[in-house]
């Protein structure tokens, strides 16, 4: 997110504070990853309306639409796109939390890092594609 705000002139600090409560799955509550409705907030803040009778950028659904796709081939190999399947931790359990979060290298750790990178990677890539300006 704070990329995607620098590409586009916005104080990163504020989206960052914004996309807070994605983490955990949507506040800790282990459903759809973060990352991915992050990832959609970054299509959207370049392209989405700026007030309610504008008009969203014509190819804001198609890439939005493709950046689902493209997670859910990102994740494939841990059942589905939400956190507590990717993480394989019950948010709602403090025990688990803990214990996620004092190993850093743990596989869990590392396979949602990579979620993140491999994620960011495609949003990059897939930005870089647009014509902000259409």
């Amino acid at each position: 997110m704070a990329v995607a705000a620098e590409m586009i002139g916005m104080d990163a600090s504020e989206v960052i504070a914004a996309v807070a409560p994605f983490g955990g799955g949507i506040a800790s509550t282990g459903n759809v990853c973060g990352t991915l409705s992050g990832a959609i907030a970054a299509i959207g803040m370049p392209m989405g309306k700026k007030e309610a009778s504008g008009k969203d950028h014509k190819a804001m659904w198609k890439l939005s639409h493709r950046m689902v796709r493209e997670f859910e081939k990102i994740t494939a190999d841990y059942g589905g796109i939400k956190c507590s399947d990717i993480a394989r931790v019950d948010w709602a359990d403090r025990e688990q939390v803990k214990a996620f979060y004092k190993a850093p290298d743990s596989t869990r750790r590392t396979d949602c890092t990579r979620v993140i990178r491999e994620t960011a990677l495609v949003l990059g890539r897939m930005l870089e594609e647009v014509d902000l300006k259409k």
